[in-house]
């Protein structure tokens, strides 16, 4: 396929190079400039992308002509700003990574982006999209008779090193459960059909990052926490997340019950950090379990090594940009709107306030 999609990439620390890997296996899409403050960042990128450009803002590279499409994936605090410029600048296709926004006080000029932006907008919300993630949202219903309750727990873990140290404070990532729990809160939204109305939550910091200091700021950062959201739908679903879990087989572990039964997907973390003495790394697993007759129906989910090796995320990347390519080709919508984007960032919001106050919020 001749190349129609032309890649300039906004921040390509750890989660853009996983980007830049991916897009590349894309029929079609190529990466070909970056805009990367960070020089290991850029050196990074330039051995995945000969004769990549490298550029130093946002303006530069909306004037490097050959784009005509865009990735954001900076950190959280500045996307809002990004956006903005680039509606003002030169309006392109958009995949912009999770969350989308951090502050409250930014969810008006998200509203204000989404009415007015005349390209095709995207949130990075990759979890859709992992393997055993879609078999389990394809197969829920049927398994289910009708999702009753749904538990999603993550044990993983602690926050990587980022460019910056940004991910250690809230004031710049948007706290633990907006950064890394609103891909749950968005795979919750999906799985029910319904919204949120009421949401509760403990959560905080008990074991990771409480000897760093940056800059002399001991880090704020929660590693683990409950959250417990009722729907409009009568359906009830829970987070658990513990940040201080890497030994478990099992990062993801997604169950969901109702009238006629139950199913479970089991999703292992990223191979890499899979230890070499344990054998091969675990194949993310199905399991349907109906209430009658009974007895659990397991089955493997494996992913393509070509994929596993291109990122942390079970192949969802890759299959992600297929579908984002999908639709500026044949003008579709996206299939994460802004509007699925801000409600994950606003069910993380709410569910912090409720951790911090100890009261349910209402949505």
């Amino acid at each position: 396929m001749k190349t129609d999609l032309r890649y300039g990439i906004i921040g390509c620390g750890m989660m853009g190079q996983e980007h830049v890997r991916n897009i590349a296996l894309v029929d079609g899409a190529e990466v070909v400039a970056i805009c990367e403050p960070d020089p290991g960042m850029q050196a990074a990128a330039r051995a995945l992308v000969p004769g990549l450009q490298v550029v130093e803002t946002i303006a530069d590279l909306l004037a490097v002509e050959a784009v005509n499409t865009l990735l954001i994936a900076s950190p959280n605090y500045l996307h809002v700003d990004q956006l903005d410029q680039i509606a003002r600048t030169r309006p392109l296709p958009i995949l912009i990574e999770k969350p989308l926004y951090t502050a409250p006080d930014d969810a008006d000029r998200i509203a204000a982006f989404a009415a007015a932006y005349p390209a095709l907008t995207w949130v990075a919300m990759e979890y859709r999209y992992m393997p055993p993630i879609a078999a389990f949202l394809e197969q829920a219903d049927a398994a289910t008779g009708g999702i009753r309750m749904l538990t999603i727990r993550e044990h993983r873990f602690p926050f990587l090193q980022k460019v910056g140290d940004w991910n250690r404070f809230n004031a710049k990532s948007g706290g633990t459960l907006v950064e890394k729990c609103c891909h749950f809160f968005d795979l919750m939204r999906l799985a029910l059909r319904s919204e949120p109305v009421r949401i509760m939550a403990s959560a905080g910091q008990s074991v990771n990052h409480l000897d760093e200091r940056y800059g002399g700021a001991a880090p704020d950062i929660w590693d683990n926490g409950y959250v417990i959201v009722d729907f409009a739908s009568g359906a009830r679903a829970m987070l658990e997340l513990c940040m201080f879990a890497e030994g478990s087989r099992y990062q993801e572990e997604v169950c969901a019950t109702g009238p006629s039964g139950k199913i479970e997907a089991l999703v292992p973390g990223p191979g890499r950090f899979w230890p070499a003495h344990l054998g091969a790394a675990p194949v993310p697993r199905l399991i349907v379990s109906p209430r009658d007759p009974k007895g659990p129906v397991e089955m493997d989910i494996p992913v393509d090594p070509t994929l596993l090796e291109a990122g942390d995320h079970n192949g969802s990347t890759f299959y992600q940009h297929r579908l984002f390519a999908q639709a500026i080709r044949q003008g579709g919508a996206p299939a994460v709107s802004l509007n699925d984007g801000a409600m994950a960032v606003r069910m993380g919001l709410a569910a912090q306030q409720s951790a911090l106050t100890g009261q349910a919020v209402t949505l």
